[in-house]
């Protein structure tokens, strides 16, 4: 299993998970792999069972072992659990269950067949590789990962409104791997007309990475024609409103199952005081400056039993800077219905 989750890894980002399978013998011996290379492209198992072919290897009695609950579907492709059946796959280990209503159903009609099925195998390493995919299905919604970036005293900008940097390199080279993780980043026209960003994913040596994620300006606010935005990287897209749940529903529409909330203040305490707040990635320099903007706006907090409270999951060093990551103590909400 963990052979097939380092091949799930392989897959690309996206709407459609990460997916890994690996075929055995009855001897133990590897007879095929595969993973999932992108929407339209054979599943992990199909994929695994082309290499199975190539090598001359029967498949008739063999294990498949697969990160994720082979489909029952046709989309795209056809069903995986009826090409493992047609294949002759008498037994079938499986990390996750499938959250999806329209894909889920493979085990059971695998069951169904005589193919002895035994779901949980690294249950959590699975869920850990589907990353954020996983929440964004069950609840309808994309995965909402806040990004703050301010001062020890939580500034996000000087007085004057400078704010670079207030983090060290090896602060914003992380931010950057982020950003090429996920399907959209969101800023509101504020943030957008004040900072000129250019909300792009890059590598060490400065370049564009691989994968750009949407560029999503949340507000009634045109972008300037010359802005930075509008220049390489991922798609523009606006979203005009001021309501989170309405951004929500519009990145979901477009398969986005990732979204970073980059700023400014107003957009955080938004989505923060809406309950849409997945997980919040606090990076925090040893900087103190006393005034200037704060990392979120008025939540309409009044007092300290009000708070919005976090629970910290991981602090991870970064040159002089630190990075927090914690995620709410009150569960998030998860579909937008509730909203």
């Amino acid at each position: 299993m963990r052979r097939a989750l380092e091949l799930a890894g392989r897959g690309p980002l996206g709407p459609n998970p990460r997916v890994g399978c690996v075929l055995l013998g009855p001897d133990g011996s590897v007879l095929g792999e595969g993973w999932h290379r992108g929407a339209g492209t054979p599943h992990a198992e199909v994929a695994a069972l082309a290499d199975a072919r190539s090598r001359g290897a029967s498949t008739r009695g063999a294990t498949a072992v697969v990160t994720l609950e082979p489909c029952d579907h046709t989309g795209r492709t056809g069903p995986c659990s009826l090409a493992l059946l047609e294949a002759g796959v008498a037994r079938v280990l499986v990390a996750v269950q499938d959250p999806n209503p329209v894909a889920a159903g493979g085990a059971d009609r695998l069951r169904r067949a005589g193919v002895d099925v035994v779901t949980g195998v690294l249950a959590d390493e699975g869920v850990a590789a589907l990353g954020a995919w996983l929440p964004a299905v069950r609840r309808g919604r994309p995965f909402v990962t806040l990004k703050l970036a301010t001062t020890l005293d939580g500034r996000v900008a000087a007085p004057d409104g400078t704010s670079r940097w207030i983090t060290s390199p090896v602060a914003r080279a992380h931010a950057h791997g982020l950003r090429a993780e996920v399907d959209a980043i969101a800023v509101g026209t504020g943030t957008a007309l004040a900072d000129d960003p250019s909300l792009t994913a890059r590598t060490l040596d400065g370049g564009l990475a691989t994968h750009q994620p949407l560029r999503v300006v949340v507000g009634h606010r045109d972008v300037p024609a010359g802005a930075r935005l509008r220049g390489p990287g991922g798609e523009l897209v606006a979203v005009r409103t001021h309501d989170p749940v309405e951004v929500l529903r519009a990145l979901h529409a477009r398969e986005v199952r990732h979204v970073l909330v980059e700023g400014g203040p107003t957009l955080a305490a938004a989505f923060l005081a809406a309950g849409l707040v997945d997980e919040v990635h606090a990076y925090v320099a040893p900087v103190l400056l006393g005034a200037g903007p704060a990392a979120v706006a008025d939540l309409g907090v009044r007092t300290i039993a009000d708070a919005v409270r976090l629970r910290p999951v991981e602090v991870v060093p970064l040159g002089p800077d630190v990075l927090v990551v914690a995620v709410p103590e009150l569960a998030p909400s998860p579909t937008l219905e509730e909203n």
